[in-house]
């Protein structure tokens, strides 16, 4: 088998590689670093707690190729998850923001946690340079449906198969996974099997992955669900057996090791190829170890010396390992660097040459990997904590405050914790309760020395303020396409794309190209390319577009903008992706919503979601709704945020119906608080009061006379949208 740096001399033109900087000819005494970017793979665990590897101090659990890559490779002893649960954790890592200033900062308590289209990942950032780039495993935030901003392929990631959503992820013998935008059916699984194992489903497939790029450089997101709960059923168990365990510690105990087996097959399939001297390997955790589904972390010490466990700001809960494996490309050895998983973001860019975005809270640790001087340090590490769910020991550690808001700063050696008594984090700082600790002399937390250290205690206090934002506007990256949603046949629309430099360098050479379905007419407005954009700089385009008058009616349609410049690293392309509908014909009569085709539905259910995951109904049928117990017919169901739009063409006379919270919502909580708005093409036309179940529903009654596009959105209205499920109750066009 050829080394890869030979076989890539016939492919890089085609990836857009051949203008990287600066590449000697490969030389017996070239080393590996100065020839080409490295492949990544990074592993992320779930729930893997400090203290659960050998390398890490473990004795009980047997973790022998994960200990190997520690004695060759880097290790860091003080990294750090980005928060105490994996949701907001993974945000972090994906984005390079910390949870003051990330899209997603908690785990989902109703609606799933989701990245938007403002959220710019490694993995585009790597994309754009040439990388092949795949996701495999967890993915964990939703809706669960494709062709949405938070899907993975919307996120740089050519390539997923695995979990969308964070609660699918719990179940290790799925009856389905996603492959792309499409659920795959596991028949080994069907009627609540359990003939294949999750894990193993995305063994194969990675190492699937890597064969079938061994050529090109790539990105590998390999985010198996273990050692998550539950531990029932997990293969290799037996070697676990007879110790005296209860089945729960003996499947966890399995679940590392089947992690550390995962490794090595990985490792042996980048030797196999001979690719280890042209890859980055990094292991590393979401947050610390559990104590779910019987598991004890108290068996096998999972956190080691430290204090707290999963859902603490204690360093159990989030101090993770961290390995970094790459022979000739990672120095071996251990270092105390700090380091956050923000750190990622900004890490790969460097390794791959890449632009990253200037407003991410990430720092290279790239030099640090290579063997060079220690890499740029924070000021301070910031996490938030906001979560509902409970656990015995996390609560007895947080003194009986697991479910309460929480921050933590640490800054040098010295660390501040503090709890809000009630979910606000607006309260004043001296009503919560604040605590400090020294690492250098206690890292088990134990010794609370804010007393000794009031100052310091409020410089710490004071950088948590400041590390909080409720709204973090991103500078824009990459290439964003604007579509209107609607491409009436026949008739011109205007499209427009924004090529943009959020780096700190400029870059050269920028064009914008926009590709529309075969038959469709495209008109560049003005000029589309720039010479140089300066940090900051934007290119902007527009085109007439034009569907043909044939055009199917009721119809999505890709558009594509692809965004290209030089950089200093190289070359760069990015591309976003919208889709247009040709119109469903506009109603000849009097109509109930639900009755009449969508053009677009986001967050709906009953027949908004004809042949969605979540629901089968067909239009026409309507969903009963009850408000007061008066039941109303013909019913659209929503979750806020949410966003539905119908074609009226200008055949619309008046628009009625009933908005607010339902019965049965009401029943499942008292909390839920949204607003409802009203669009006649995307001019506002109303806006409710905020709808609770106590205020009841909110009557509409609006003149739509020559609206084309109605649009019914409801948003959220307290900052909590885990109970906010509204209802259109009789929602009604009548025709002129």
């Amino acid at each position: 088998m050829p080394r890869r740096r030979t076989v890539l001399a016939g492919s890089a033109a085609a990836l857009g590689l051949t203008a990287l900087p600066d590449q000697p000819p490969a030389t017996a005494t070239t080393p590996a670093s100065a020839v080409r970017p490295p492949n990544v793979v990074l592993v992320l665990a779930d729930d893997l707690g400090y203290g659960e590897l050998g390398a890490y101090g473990q004795k009980l659990i047997a973790t022998p190729r994960l200990d190997r890559l520690a004695a060759e490779g880097l290790r860091f002893t003080d990294a750090y998850s980005t928060a105490a649960v994996c949701a907001p954790s993974r945000c972090s890592l994906l984005t390079g923001l910390h949870t003051g200033h990330a899209t997603v900062r908690a785990n989902p308590s109703g609606a799933q946690g989701a990245l938007t289209a403002e959220d710019t990942t490694f993995a585009q950032v790597l994309k754009a340079r040439g990388y092949r780039t795949a996701v495999i495993g967890k993915w964990g935030f939703g809706p669960e449906a494709p062709g949405q901003a938070s899907h993975p392929t919307d996120r740089g990631f050519e390539e997923f198969y695995g979990y969308l959503t964070h609660g699918h992820a719990h179940q290790y013998y799925p009856e389905y996974l996603w492959h792309n935008g499409t659920r795959e059916t596991i028949p080994a699984n069907a009627g609540g099997k359990q003939g294949a194992y999750a894990p193993e489903l995305f063994a194969r497939r990675a190492l699937d992955f890597i064969d079938a790029h061994r050529a090109e450089p790539f990105l590998l997101l390999l985010t198996p669900n273990t050692p998550h709960a539950p531990s029932d059923k997990v293969p290799g168990s037996e070697a676990y057996a007879g110790r005296g365990w209860s089945a729960a510690n003996q499947g966890h105990a399995a679940q590392v090791t089947f992690l550390d087996t995962l490794v090595g097959r990985v490792v042996d399939r980048l030797r196999a190829h001979g690719l280890e001297r042209d890859t980055v390997l990094l292991v590393t955790s979401d947050n610390g170890p559990h104590e779910e589904g019987g598991a004890d972390p108290e068996l096998c010490d999972s956190n080691g010396p430290l204090r707290g466990y999963k859902r603490n700001l204690y360093e159990g809960g989030i101090r993770v390992p961290l390995l970094a494996w790459g022979p000739g490309r990672v120095a071996a050895g251990t270092t105390a660097r700090p380091t956050p998983l923000t750190d990622l973001l900004p890490t790969l860019a460097e390794l791959g040459g890449a632009p990253a975005p200037a407003d991410t809270d990430g720092l290279s640790a790239a030099p640090l990997l290579a063997g060079g001087a220690d890499a740029a340090r924070h000021g301070h590490l910031y996490w938030f904590r906001d979560e509902k769910g409970v656990t015995s020991r996390a609560d007895k550690e947080d003194q009986g405050r697991a479910t309460w808001l929480a921050e933590a700063v640490r800054r040098d050696n010295f660390k501040a914790v503090r709890f809000a008594p009630v979910r606000d984090h607006n309260l004043p700082d001296e009503q919560w309760q604040v605590e400090l600790y020294d690492l250098a002399t206690d890292p088990g937390e134990r010794s609370d020395v804010a007393g000794r250290h009031p100052s310091t205690a409020a410089a710490l206090v004071a950088l948590m303020r400041s590390s909080w934002q409720d709204q973090y506007p991103r500078a824009p990256f990459g290439t964003r396409l604007t579509a209107p949603a609607l491409a009436v046949p026949g008739r011109p629309a205007t499209v427009t794309a924004t090529l943009a430099n959020g780096s700190t360098r400029p870059w050269t050479g920028a064009r914008l190209t926009l590709a529309a379905p075969a038959g469709w007419t495209v008109t560049a407005t003005g000029p589309t390319t720039a010479d140089r954009l300066a940090p900051g700089g934007r290119l902007t385009a527009s085109w007439q577009v034009t569907p043909p008058a044939g055009a199917a009616p009721g119809t999505r349609w890709p558009l594509t903008a692809t965004g290209t410049a030089t950089a200093p690293g190289g070359p760069l392309t990015y591309t976003d992706r919208a889709t247009v509908t040709t119109p469903p014909p506009a109603p000849t009569r009097d109509s109930y919503l639900s009755d009449l085709l969508w053009i677009s539905a986001a967050n709906g259910w009953g027949p908004v979601e004809k042949d969605a995951s979540n629901g089968k109904n067909a239009a026409g049928d309507g969903t009963p709704i009850a408000f007061g117990s008066t039941v109303y017919a013909k019913g659209l169901g929503v979750h806020a945020p949410s966003d539905i739009a119908y074609h009226l063409g200008g055949k619309g006379g008046r628009f009625t119906a009933l908005v607010g919270i339902d019965d049965f919502s009401a029943r499942q909580s008292a909390t839920g608080a949204t607003r409802a708005l009203v669009y006649g093409d995307d001019r506002p036309l109303h806006t409710s009061p905020v709808l609770t179940a106590a205020g009841g529903p909110a009557t509409v009654d609006l003149d739509v006379r020559g609206v084309r596009v109605l649009r019914l959105v409801v948003l959220d209205a307290n900052g909590n949208s885990g109970f906010d499920h509204t209802s259109w109750a009789l929602a009604r066009v009548t025709v002129v």
